[in-house]
C-alpha cells in the first residue's frame, strides 16, 4: 500500500505524465506533489483544481441517477462515503487533467491530480492506474 510519497512516484512513471499532485478538495492544499505544475506553481493549481473537483462532489447535476431519485442515506459500516463522482477529465489543446477522487471509510475530501501530455500520454491507461492507485493509497 503506497504513501503518498510513493503514490506520486508511480503515477509520475505514468507514459506522458508531466505532474502530479495529491490534494484536499475542501482547503485546497496540495499534500503532495511531483514534476511540474501548469501554472508554474504547485499551490496554485491545487487550489484551482481543487475548486473543480469541489464543485463535481458537492452540485447535483453531477450525482447517479440512482441517488437523485432517493433520499440520501448514511452509509453502512464498511462502506466507502465518499463523492458521487470517481474522477474527471479536463481537455485542453496540449493535455488532459485527471482528477480521481479517493475514497476511504472516513470522510475523505483528497484527490490525485495528474496532468498529462496529450501526445505521448495514454489516457486509458491513466484512468486505470489511478483508479488502483487511489484504492491503495495509504494516507497517514
Amino acid at each position: 500500500m503506497p504513501g503518498i510519497d510513493s503514490c506520486l512516484h508511480e503515477i509520475m512513471a505514468l507514459p506522458g505524465a508531466r505532474g502530479a499532485a495529491i490534494v484536499d478538495w475542501t482547503s485546497g492544499l496540495a499534500l503532495g506533489t511531483a514534476g511540474e505544475s501548469p501554472n508554474g506553481d504547485h499551490e496554485t493549481t491545487a487550489t484551482e483544481t481543487a475548486e473543480l473537483a469541489r464543485a463535481a462532489a458537492e452540485y447535483p447535476a453531477f450525482a447517479q441517477d440512482a441517488q437523485r431519485a432517493q433520499p440520501p442515506v448514511e452509509p453502512t459500516a464498511g462502506e466507502a462515503k465518499g463523492p458521487p463522482v470517481e474522477d474527471l477529465i479536463v481537455t485542453t489543446r496540449t493535455g488532459y487533467h485527471v482528477l480521481r477522487f479517493v475514497e476511504t471509510t472516513f470522510d475523505s475530501s483528497v484527490f490525485l491530480h495528474l496532468w498529462l501530455d496529450r501526445d505521448t500520454g495514454n489516457l486509458a491507461l491513466a484512468r486505470l492506474r489511478l483508479q488502483q492507485l487511489a484504492e491503495r493509497l495509504v494516507l497517514a
